[in-house]
């Protein structure tokens, strides 16, 4: 699942560096926007627990994964939205790390 963790992080930056290119560096990152970039991997952090792993992006939670088979409701993998900095919101799943999903640089994006 490691791998698969890389790649989601590596989604997260790239929305965040178009975030940046679309609101206010349209000719290319520049001052606080290119340290912020630059940044970036410092900022993040993953933390693995027995049922979920917590992604943390600059000192708030990002979202969580689903880190067990023993789940009730969800499958290993799944992402889910932040209901707190302990817990996540358990209403539905927003992907997979293992087939598609559909996230931002703010967090998994919300349900349609």
């Amino acid at each position: 699942m490691e791998q698969e963790i890389n790649k989601l992080l590596a989604t997260i930056k790239q929305e965040y560096i178009n975030f940046w290119m679309r609101s206010t560096c349209k000719d290319g990152l520049k001052g606080y926007a290119l340290d912020s970039v630059n940044n970036f991997d410092k900022t993040t952090e993953v933390k693995y627990g027995k049922k979920y792993i917590k992604i943390i992006r600059d000192r708030s939670v990002w979202g969580f994964i689903v880190n067990t088979d023993n789940d009730k409701l969800f499958k290993k993998g799944d992402i889910l939205k932040a209901a707190g900095w302990n817990a996540p919101a358990r209403n539905a799943a927003r992907g997979n790390l293992f087939e598609q999903y559909s996230v931002d640089w703010t967090g998994p994006h919300y349900l349609k």
